[in-house]
Parts: C-alpha cells; sequence; structure tokens
C-alpha cells in the first residue's frame, strides 16, 4: 500500500495523495488544469515538478499573481542569457535578478554589447520562446557543481558556490532549458513558452559585486510581462 500525505488548500479542504506526487500531478487530478505555473509548499515557493514528500498546505501561483509575475522575469532573465551566449558563447554569466518592472543580468564580455547585439539577443530570445521547452530543476552537491562551471570556464559561477560552501551550503540547485545551465534558487515556469513578452531596453557597465577594483561588468535591463498586450 502507497505512502500517503495530506495536503491543505487554502480554503481548508485537504486531499490526500501517494507521497512522492508532483505538485503539477496533484495540480491536474486534485483542482483541475488551469493556469498554475508554480505553487507554494508551506509558504514556499516551488517548481510544479517539485514532489510533495510530506504532509504541507499548497497554494497555487498563477500569472495574475505578483508572484507569478515575478516568475515570469526571472525565467525571462534565464532565456536572455541563454539567448546571449548563443549568440556570444564566450561571455561569461554572473547574475540576473528580477528588479522592479523587470529584470538584468550581468554577463563578463570585455569587447561590450551594442545596439546591434540587442537586436541579435532579440532574435535569439524569440526562437527560445517559441521552442517551448521545458525548465529542468537537479539539485546537485557543491563539489560537482564547481567541476561543472569550472569545465564550462564560468569563472564567476564557481565564485559564488564556492561562497556558498563557506556558508555551509552542502547542495545548490541547477535549472537547465535548451540544453544551457544556470545556477539557480528558483522557482521558474514550466516551459519556455510561459515568458511570452520579453523586451530588452538597455545595456549599461557595471562591476562584479558593485566593486571598481573587480572585473567591468555588461548589465543588460529588460522588462517581461504576461502578454503582449501588458508590454
Amino acid at each position: 500500500m502507497e505512502e500517503m500525505v495530506r495536503v491543505t488548500l487554502p480554503d481548508g479542504s485537504t486531499r490526500s495523495v501517494a507521497r512522492g506526487t508532483t505538485v503539477a500531478d496533484f495540480v491536474r487530478e486534485e483542482i483541475g488544469p488551469g493556469l498554475a505555473m508554480a505553487a507554494k509548499l508551506d509558504d514556499r515557493e516551488v517548481d510544479l515538478t517539485r514532489p510533495i514528500q510530506e504532509d504541507a498546505h499548497l497554494q497555487v501561483i498563477t500569472a495574475k499573481t505578483d508572484e507569478g509575475l515575478e516568475i515570469i522575469r526571472h525565467s525571462s532573465a534565464h532565456i536572455v542569457a541563454s539567448a546571449v551566449q548563443r549568440v556570444y558563447p564566450e561571455a561569461q554569466v554572473t547574475i540576473g535578478p528580477v528588479i522592479e518592472d523587470g529584470f538584468y543580468y550581468d554577463f563578463y564580455f570585455p569587447r561590450g554589447f551594442t545596439p546591434d547585439d540587442l537586436e541579435k539577443f532579440e532574435d535569439e530570445i524569440a526562437k527560445i520562446v517559441a521552442e517551448d521547452t521545458p525548465f529542468r530543476r537537479k539539485d546537485v552537491p557543491i563539489e560537482e557543481a564547481i567541476a561543472l562551471f569550472e569545465k564550462m570556464d564560468e569563472h564567476f559561477k564557481v565564485e559564488i558556490i564556492r561562497d556558498l560552501a563557506e556558508k555551509g551550503e552542502k547542495t545548490v540547485g541547477l535549472y537547465e532549458h535548451a540544453g544551457w545551465v544556470d545556477l539557480c534558487r528558483g522557482p521558474h515556469l514550466p516551459t519556455t513558452g510561459k515568458a511570452p513578452a520579453i523586451k530588452l531596453t538597455s545595456v549599461a557597465g557595471a562591476y562584479w559585486r558593485g566593486d571598481s577594483s573587480k572585473p567591468q561588468l555588461q548589465r543588460i535591463y529588460g522588462t517581461s510581462w504576461r502578454n503582449k498586450k501588458e508590454l
């Protein structure tokens, strides 16, 4: 007999499902098809692919919510970074947070980006969105992640992971889409096609970790919305 866990919904109702059921399967079978792009398990935002391993409160996150829009923008930053590295594989990625009304992503690319480059990146972004490939999460040991990014010559990511190791972290989350991998806590959209309205707005200079004694970076700003009408 399968071991069961109890899931409590926002209205107070409960459902019992087999331990290990993914959030996506739970939503589809117990709530019904809808616009879920992520969820909260005990107030922690998680991907739809996350297995439910213990009793928990679950709340669906849709694009209509502020949390949903932030996830769209977070995933869009990853899409932009993957597009940049399709055009310039030698560009190194650093960080790409969500900000008010959009996001940015910093790159180490000494030659610098031009307005023409932004057009090239937007062409690749459109292709990646059209491919509608899934975002896949994998938790890996710290040393495995360091070895992976060293092999990829992503020196800034290696520095970030080593800092996490010094803080006591034993594993890190990696997200892959369209053959591209990044270090990230998540959550992310189910697929790249769920980010249909991405626009790059500008490029500027920045310093690694805001320190003028460290390498100068290229910061690409962008915005992303639920649909093209909002954009």
